[in-house]
């Protein structure tokens, strides 16, 4: 809903429970109004006359009330946006008028030759407001240092407390919160993809708890190098900014009749606590952005941890026939069935079956994996190329290099460079192919390196690279799914490596982390929740001892409904898994399969963390109720607490379905529920269903 005051100065954009208000002022400053509970144009009007404040010399009256800080005039803050010519440097803009439809408002500005259009929408039934930039250029060249999507004004508050999520790679998606002290903050990624060492997200709060209290969340769509930046100013005024690039060193020129567009950096205010937050943040992802996210994901199985690279068709096909018994809906191929890839020294580029492994090619494993009534996946990573590959000593200057300068390998693997056109119809002509050749339903697309000689010597602006690739990918994907629409992909970067908003439009599901020891997945699962759905959270069973990194044992139980909580996969060996594990594992996935619709479309509470002795998530769609418990440790014989369940009706009554008992909401909602938990059983699984 969009509403405007006569003299087209005023708009508020409202949401179901909030409102955005922004203002241009006579002297054409664009003025942050209201970010929070619904308000009218009334009380929007009224908050647009109250007069600045008048600072000293030493301090500006539009720092931290200005919607989006430009570089130059009479500013100190951040600049969102910073732009250059030969002659000059900054932007000094006028207001020009707006237009709106379809949801959307769009205000527009002009400093010379050059037109900024800020973008703000709100989409039906969701409070997240959805911001973006456009520049279009009419004069001569001008370098984009810094476009940011969007600076976010939160009101005065005496303390806030922020919110992000860190790591690194087997370490990913972790919650930190912290006291926001004066200064900024800043996170993001240097490294040509999202990264494992920060989700582009970040809450803030002052005393909100898991279910109460305002809560103001920002999240970047960009799957390349990018910035957030929450900055308490002097005056105690909280602003975040971001958008793609880490550095103000340059993003694009624009020529005449150019444009660029920013990615989309959304922002989110409820007052329904982090689950709350976390709750309406995933209703958005599967209502506008996860492709066909009213489909459930199925349960797969993966070769990767089984095999590695020493594999071969009869070796896939004993591990399928074993999957498909266990009840496996989808069997994935992973790395080693190109090229010369038997090791992760070569191949990467050459992206035709290994006549050795594969004589016939995918096809036939392809029709073997169909008749056991399942699809057929393989693993792909295309950005890439090895030393040691066809690709590389056809085309050594399609990769990213610094002229004069050594070639650096991380993984014995370059970074192709995929802003230039002539890769990019290489790799459209060598995948459209690959999935024309063979009934192929599901692509794992991996990036299993970060940028580091980022150059590109033979272009007049090399460092459009950083922005190019991700254009590039982003359209390669795009054109991939549209050529072949039955096809699901799904985004790995060694783990989480590129997970955001950009890539979660274009993909169905998401690689959460290489590790997959149970324990430390619950932690990590825990993260990857505040901000996105289990829809898209891939997660496996693997061997135990978990031989990946810790050696840790675990039951079968515990790997089975940790992995459940969001789309569940296997990835052990089971030609060695015994006829017993075989059997339970069947059972655990019949049982999935059941509670499949619950856990990937329906709410999610967080009803304890991984952090102390039982750690518990539950789900609700509908009639139905789904709650995943583990114990991971129990001291002195205490009993297991009862868990408070949420989202239910407290008038009805509800049956658990694995014992019959009958219980009324009132009670499962204030006194809560317990799960017999204990030594042995150290995870399950309860099921409810309204009577």
């Amino acid at each position: 809903m969009l509403d405007i005051s006569e003299d087209g100065r005023t708009w508020v954009l409202s949401g179901p429970a909030s409102s955005y208000a922004v203002h241009v002022t006579d002297r054409g400053e664009l003025l942050h109004l209201h970010w929070g509970p619904r308000i009218g144009l009334a009380d929007a009007e009224a908050l647009a006359v109250r007069p600045l404040p008048d600072y000293w010399p030493f301090e500006s009256p539009l720092d931290g009330r200005e919607e989006y800080p430009v570089e130059g005039g009479p500013r100190f803050v951040r600049p969102a946006l910073s732009v250059r010519t030969p002659q000059r440097r900054g932007t000094e803009w006028t207001y020009e008028g707006h237009d709106a439809g379809d949801g959307e408002l769009r205000l527009r500005f002009r400093d010379g030759d050059l037109s900024i259009t800020l973008h703000y929408r709100i989409r039906s039934s969701t409070d997240v407001v959805e911001r973006w930039v456009t520049l279009d250029n009419r004069g001569p060249a001008v370098e984009v240092l810094r476009a940011d999507s969007a600076t976010w004004t939160l009101p005065d508050r005496d303390t806030w407390r922020l919110s992000q999520l860190h790591g690194r790679w087997g370490a990913e998606s972790r919650l930190e919160r912290s006291v926001l002290t004066h200064g900024e903050k800043v996170i993001g990624s240097r490294r040509g993809h999202t990264g494992h060492q920060h989700l582009p997200w970040v809450a803030l709060d002052t005393d909100a708890t898991e279910e109460r209290g305002e809560v103001y969340g920002c999240a970047l769509g960009w799957s390349g190098s990018w910035r957030i930046a929450v900055a308490q100013l002097p005056d105690a005024r909280v602003q975040i900014t971001g958008g793609a690039g880490y550095d103000d060193s340059g993003l694009v020129v624009l020529g005449t009749g150019e444009s660029y567009t920013t990615p989309v950096f959304a922002g989110l205010w409820t007052d329904g606590g982090f689950g709350g937050a976390s709750r309406a943040w995933h209703a958005y992802q599967r209502a506008y952005v996860i492709p066909d996210a009213d489909q459930d994901r199925p349960v797969l199985f993966n070769s990767w941890e089984a095999t590695e690279f020493d594999i071969s068709e009869e070796q896939q096909r004993a591990l399928a026939e074993r999957a498909a018994a266990m009840g496996v809906e989808l069997f994935v191929v992973d790395d080693g069935w190109f090229g010369a890839r038997t090791s992760d020294r070569a191949g990467l580029g050459d992206w035709t079956p290994n006549p050795d492994r594969f004589p016939g090619g995918l096809k036939p494993l392809a029709d073997h994996v169909h008749g056991l009534g399942m699809q057929f996946g393989i693993w792909v990573e295309p950005e890439m190329v090895n030393a040691d590959s066809d690709l590389y000593r056809a085309h050594p200057e399609w990769v990213q290099y610094q002229p004069g300068r050594k070639r650096t390998e991380f993984r014995n693997q370059l970074v192709l460079n995929l802003a230039r056109e002539d890769v990019q119809e290489y790799l459209w002509q060598q995948l459209d192919g690959l999935l024309s050749s063979a009934p192929i339903d599901y692509v794992k697309w991996d990036f299993n390196r970060c940028f580091t000689d980022a150059g590109w010597p033979d272009d007049p602006y090399p460092q459009r690279l950083w922005v190019d690739h991700v254009h590039a990918l982003y359209a390669l994907l795009d054109r991939l799914r549209a050529a072949h629409p039955g096809v699901a992909f799904e985004s790995c970067s060694g783990g989480g490596g590129r997970i955001d908003l950009g890539v979660l439009s274009r993909t169905d599901q998401v690689w959460t982390s290489d590790n997959t020891d149970p324990l430390d997945r619950l932690a990590i699962q825990h993260g990857f929740s505040q901000i996105h759905p289990a829809r898209v959270m891939a997660a496996w069973v693997t061997d135990s001892p978990n031989a990946m990194l810790n050696q840790r044992a675990s039951s079968l139980r515990f790997r089975f409904v940790s992995a459940m909580a969001g789309v569940l996969g296997v990835g052990g060996d089971l030609t060695r898994w015994t006829q017993e594990e075989l059997a339970e594992a069947r059972d655990w996935v019949a049982l999935y399969k059941e509670i499949r619709p619950v856990v990937q479309r329906g709410d999610q509470y967080r009803l304890r963390p991984p952090e102390g002795g039982l750690s518990a998530v539950q789900y609700a769609l509908g009639d139905e109720t789904v709650l995943l418990a583990w114990l991971q440790a129990q001291r002195y014989g205490e009993p297991v607490p009862a868990l408070r369940l949420r989202g239910l009706d407290p008038t009805a009554s509800y049956e658990c379905l694995e014992t019959g008992e009958v219980h009324r909401g009132a009670v499962l909602l204030h006194h809560g529920l317990r799960v017999g938990l204990r030594g042995d059983l150290d995870a399950t699984v309860v099921r409810l269903k309204r009577k």
